[in-house]
């Protein structure tokens, strides 16, 4: 028997990290067994859902890499399947009509309630045999069993078993037509030979319910593995400043996506003490068997010390490919400056984000510096005017533009005006970066090139000499 999974989300709202380790999860696993990983968008609950949602969804699965093996199935293109079913079972006597008020329902649930009773629906319409021309308003009901047990054995929580009498009939067509998440999900699975469903542990209540829709289908029941929920460090539930927004977010902080899948596999599974891992890796080693029960905790430090790992380890061309994204978003030209896999290579130790990297590169492409005005008020003095029209000097007259080269004139001027290297390399790194923070003087210098230096150290050197004389 083939593996096959499923990753299901209802596009009202952002697809967040919860529902992108379930997603991998749900891959990892059909790709571990030489399966095949279906997208499902569970649209039915029209009022909510939205297309912006739909796009949200398909755009961070692409932007991850988790590619289903199937087009994406939409739950609203099968509403005749589901009718054909809810049909099929109103005509067998496996489900029925049920036309209790709201009303009825709320007094019901008040009542058991106030008696200690768990709450659930009573039966009341269950053999009423109640026809379709006698009430302009119900809803469907499956008739499920009233003995015996479910059992299951979750593959992360183990043996479960629920009495029948402890669950109510539960609504398969809700009263405009459509159906409810429990039946529209057993359907799906069914009709698409679903062996293995992936998911949070807060479908687990859902399970018994679905187990005997599977039955009453007369289709094979997947194994179940319902995963724990992850957590704010404080131990609290995710809210935005935890994690718990659109995983395209972690895109725009400028997060790889295999940082982010790296960090998420181990959100809850482990592999002997093992915590990096290449996406072959994980089709490798991943298993249900190392899933543990504890909710897990999202730690953004430990988030951006594995991009920043892969920042440094990963092709500095293939790094500059995502780098590009965050120029663009500054509407930088890099045409107009040095490639970006040497911008990587000089700022990868430097900053943990690709945005990060942008934000602190992008004087290697302009030709208008900002300034940070206390490191020229600290450094431009009229202390070092006289080394620094030295090097303007020197560096004007050079054929030969290497780090090397450049080195040798700013060790030539310290030993003419007698000053340490930072006495000098610190103005002049404010000159031509703008600020006090670049990677190696002679490095950042040759970067951003012999024409932009010239006419930066040019515009310093004014601002010194119109500080002397004020």
């Amino acid at each position: 028997m083939m593996v096959k999974t499923r990753f299901a989300p209802s596009p009202t709202g952002f697809l967040h990290v919860g529902g992108v380790r379930t997603a991998l999860f749900s891959w990892l696993y059909a790709k571990a067994h030489q399966g095949q990983f279906i997208l499902r968008i569970e649209d039915t609950d029209e009022a909510r859902s939205t297309p912006e949602s739909v796009q949200a969804i398909l755009d961070g699965m692409a932007w991850l890499g988790l590619a289903p093996d199937e087009e994406p199935v939409y739950q609203t293109a099968r509403y005749s399947r589901y009718k054909e079913i809810s049909d099929a079972w109103l005509a067998s006597g496996k489900a029925y009509r049920c036309t209790c008020s709201k009303e009825r329902l709320e007094t019901l649930r008040a009542t058991q309630m106030e008696n200690k009773e768990k709450p659930r629906y009573d039966g009341h319409c269950r053999n009423r045999d109640i026809l379709p021309s006698e009430h302009e308003s119900y809803v469907v009901r499956f008739k499920n069993p009233l003995e015996g047990m479910v059992l299951f054995d979750d593959r992360v929580y183990g043996s479960i078993h629920v009495a029948n009498q402890e669950l109510d009939d539960v609504i398969l067509v809700r009263s405009d037509g459509n159906p409810t998440y429990n039946f529209a999900v057993v359907v799906d699975d069914a009709d698409m030979g679903i062996t293995h469903v992936i998911r949070g542990d807060d479908h687990i209540n859902n399970t018994p319910r679905q187990i005997n829709l599977y039955q009453a289908l007369g289709a094979a029941v997947p194994v179940f593995a319902h995963l724990p929920m992850i957590l704010g460090e404080d131990g609290k539930r995710l809210s935005k400043r935890h994690g718990a927004v659109s995983v395209l977010e972690f895109k725009n902080m400028g997060i790889l996506p295999h940082a982010l899948l790296n960090y998420l596999v181990r959100l809850g599974w482990s592999h002997g003490d093992q915590e990096i891992f290449s996406i072959s890796d994980m089709k490798k080693f991943f298993d249900l068997d190392h899933v543990g029960r504890g909710a897990s905790s999202f730690s953004y430090e430990k988030l951006f010390w594995l991009n920043q790992h892969y920042q440094k380890n990963d092709d500095p061309a293939d790094v500059a490919k995502a780098l590009k994204f965050h120029f663009d978003e500054q509407g930088l030209d890099i045409s107009n400056g040095p490639a970006l896999s040497d911008i990587v290579q000089i700022q990868a130790e430097r900053c943990k984000t690709l945005a990060e990297m942008c934000e602190k590169s992008t004087y290697f492409y302009q030709d208008i510096l900002k300034y940070d005005e206390v490191a020229v008020k600290k450094n431009l003095r009229p202390v070092v005017l006289e080394p620094l029209e030295a090097l303007f000097e020197r560096f004007e007259v050079l054929s030969s533009w290497e780090a090397d080269v450049l080195q040798a004139c700013i060790n030539d001027v310290c030993v003419e005006f007698d000053m340490n290297m930072g006495k000098i390399a610190q103005p002049l790194r404010v000159a031509v970066t703008g600020g006090s923070n670049s990677p190696a003087i002679d490095v950042t210098l040759k970067m951003i090139g012999q024409r932009r230096v010239l006419s930066r150290l040019a515009d310093g050197l004014e601002r010194i000499r119109a500080r002397a004389v004020g």
